[in-house]
């Protein structure tokens, strides 16, 4: 998607990226501490795998595990890895995105220098050769931007503004699988399955606005206004590169527009709330609800005129933003739209708009010191826009069938294990026990690719013209998820690539997806023992199965539909554990002045409690017939354990990781490697003692599931 930036990269629901470390000891109870690289530095080298999976070299065993298991198992290649320079973070997960880059890379060249090439083959290599042609792009300068320029400063009145609005409304969100809440439109949709209705689609409404990636930019003091500083100042430049007059003092009314959006926005921890969101509206609702907008003009000009409902997550903030709208001038507006136009097409312009646009959206906003190569760009951009074309080839070149099947085996076991943890929940009545159960049988998985790949011989692709064809291709997926409407649900639709280093799971339709691209090591080796891929890919099957029964999954039933499954007793009980996490996250600080945000991070917290322990009983089951045998010296249930810290390995940049922490709903790496705290069976793996940092008494470990 055009322009899309440091915004929060919420994504998907197992990965966030990235993590920290610390040379600090940690003290009970306090979290363990982080520290973070501010510096360029050289590429990291690659973890060398053991004979059984496990990076042993990357381990610091002069730290006892019941002191700090993330420096345990990760400490040297902490030490040793340095952040590359072209990124805010580096990870075990970043591994896998390099080589996945390098893959698609070499399949986009392929069809980029085939002159034969025709169909799919055709568009991704023209896509490919459009942005990465430096000199064309050079050339054309302002140009492939100028007519949208030209369309805002005709803007006469609030009802074309209105239009305006609509027209520029795209498919941007997504609230529930990859949990992307950030658009720097006015406003953001999401078409998917109706929360109350889940056999019908409907479009969800979605607060946006925001050249920053929350609210909190605008709103708060410290580094915060330092930033906003800083933003003023890229407002102004891009105003200026652009040719356009007085751009310190549009950059000034820009800055107080969104300040003023920013202060009606819900919070990270409001919008998290799945029962606050499900707002269904009537088309005719809107100017009764919020005025101040043209809502039956910006509607037609969406091409939403014939949908008779919505379902608006955050209803006080689009109510305040329409009258925002109708407060502020048109000429704010105008230069509002203006520099958003040109900050979005900025990537696929001449070489000063794209320095500009990393300087700020790179450099300040996550502390990256050098923009990537185009290449790698030139990657991202193609699977934005033709990811599924370019999927169908990797997954014939990268993914074997003995993977899938080998996966799939343990996904079997995953769901087995997971099973028997709801029978054995000695908290919860027989009728929610069933409730659950039959959600558990009805859960279905993809694994590695869709079983039927998107046609895109509607989108047209020019081999000169980068910017067009983003913003054709935007406009492409725009109007792909407008055609949902209403269609029955397509429940074999994929939300993730097969080149994705990512896993998702999908409440709305009770489904689960495994790309192909994480099925590699260090989370999954067809070589590797199966105690370290139980902990590492494991560890991650487990995570996705447990979503459906996390504090939002729990919400939904065995249809995906948003209602109460549980007996009020048993529910009361589930929160009283996951209040209980929340308060253990709470405690983990990343800098002096930022602690983990235990309610934000809740979810993806209770999936990794319970997806850790049931890839550790899954692995007790597929291993129930055979003999317990030591590896290099591990046991097989510390080989659990050291699988799935491996997996969280990570280092980030300061901003970076301040962002992360204030907007994503996943803690970093070194403290989702803790959750073995929670783990019974970790602690006599590993001789953890009371009095060291992390051990928790029993009655003090969280198991949810």
């Amino acid at each position: 998607m055009p322009g899309r930036h440091a915004a929060p990269a919420a994504s998907a629901v197992i990965a966030v990226l990235l993590g920290a470390c610390s040379p600090s000891t940690p003290t009970p109870p306090a979290a363990a501490p982080v520290t973070v690289q501010s510096t360029p530095a050289a590429a990291p080298a690659k973890a060398v795998l053991g004979a059984f999976g496990f990076d042993v070299s990357g381990m610091d065993t002069g730290i006892e595990p019941g002191q700090d298991f993330f420096e345990y198992v990760n400490g040297n290649w902490t030490r040793n890895t340095e952040i590359p320079a072209d990124r805010s973070s580096y990870s075990s997960f970043t591994t896998l995105v390099e080589q996945a880059q390098e893959d698609t890379r070499a399949i986009l060249e392929a069809a980029a220098a085939d002159a034969a090439a025709a169909g799919e083959r055709r568009k991704i290599g023209d896509y490919y050769t459009a942005f990465m042609d430096e000199a064309g792009i050079e050339a054309r300068g302002i140009a492939p931007v100028r007519a949208e320029l030209d369309a805002i400063a005709a803007l006469a009145d609030k009802p074309g503004l209105a239009r305006a609005f609509g027209a520029s409304l795209r498919a941007d969100v997504d609230l529930l699988n990859a949990t992307d809440r950030y658009t720097d439109r006015l406003f953001g949709m999401w078409i998917s399955a109706n929360l109350k209705k889940p056999d019908q689609y409907v479009p969800y409404l979605v607060q946006g606005g925001l050249g920053m990636p929350d609210r909190d930019f605008y709103l708060e003091g410290g580094r915060m206004a330092d930033l906003r500083t800083q933003y003023e100042a890229h407002v102004a430049k891009v105003f200026e590169l652009a040719g356009m007059a007085d751009g310190k003092a549009k950059a000034v009314k820009v800055l107080a527009l969104e300040t003023a959006i920013a202060t009606l926005h819900a919070t990270a921890l409001e919008t998290d709330d799945v029962e606050k969101g499900a707002n269904t509206w009537s088309q005719a609702d809107f100017a009764a609800r919020a005025p101040g907008i043209d809502w039956s003009g910006f509607f037609d000009a969406a091409g939403l005129s014939a949908q008779p409902e919505f379902i608006v997550w955050q209803p006080q903030a689009v109510a305040g933003i329409a009258a925002v709208v109708d407060r502020l001038p048109l000429a704010d507006w105008k230069d509002y739209l203006a520099f958003h136009a040109i900050e979005r097409a900025s990537p696929y312009l001449s070489k000063a708009f794209v320095d500009e646009h990393f300087a700020f959206n790179g450099k300040a906003m996550s502390g990256t010191p050098e923009l990537r190569a185009r290449w790698k760009r030139a990657v991202d951009e193609a699977d934005d826009a033709l990811g599924e074309a370019i999927g169908k080839i990797y997954v014939e070149k990268h993914f074997s069938a003995e993977t899938k099947a080998r996966a799939n085996t343990m996904v079997a076991n995953l769901i087995t294990a997971f099973g028997r943890r709801i029978d054995a929940a000695a908290w919860m009545t027989p009728a929610t026990k069933a409730r659950a159960r039959s959600k558990l049988n009805g859960l279905k998985v993809g694994m590695g690719y869709p079983d039927r790949w998107r046609d895109y011989s509607a989108l047209e692709v020019r081999r000169d013209d980068a910017l067009g064809n983003a913003q054709r291709a935007s406009l492409f997926e725009y109007r792909r998820n407008l055609a949902k409407l209403g269609q029955p649900i397509d429940r074999g639709e994929w939300f993730m690539l097969p080149q994705t280093v990512n896993a998702l799971n999908i409440p709305l339709e009770n489904r689960l997806i495994f790309p192909a691209a994480i099925l590699q090591a260090p989370f999954f080796d067809g070589a590797a023992d199966d105690a370290i891929n139980y902990g590492g890919i494991g560890g991650v099957i487990g995570h996705e199965i447990s979503h459906s029964f996390d504090n939002n999954g729990a919400l939904f039933d065995e249809t995906g539909k948003l209602e109460n499954w549980w007996t009020k007793e048993d529910f009361a009980r589930f929160e009283e554990a996951g209040a209980a996490l929340a308060a253990q996250y709470d405690e983990y600080k990343a800098f002096p002045d930022l602690a983990i945000n235990g309610k934000l991070t809740l979810g993806e917290n209770i999936a990794d409690v319970a997806g850790l322990a049931t890839a550790y009983d899954a692995y007790k089951l597929a291993r129930a017939d055979r003999p317990a045998m030591a590896l290099d010296g591990f046991s097989p249930d510390q080989r659990v354990f050291l699988g799935w810290a491996q997996i969280w390995r990570s280092k980030f940049r300061e901003q970076a990781l301040r962002n992360t922490v204030l907007t994503n709903g996943h803690a970093p790496g070194h403290y989702r490697a803790l959750t073995v705290r929670n783990i019974d069976a970790w602690y006599p793996a590993f001789d953890v003692r009371q009095g060291q940092a992390l051990y928790l008494a029993p009655g003090q470990r969280v198991q949810v599931w």
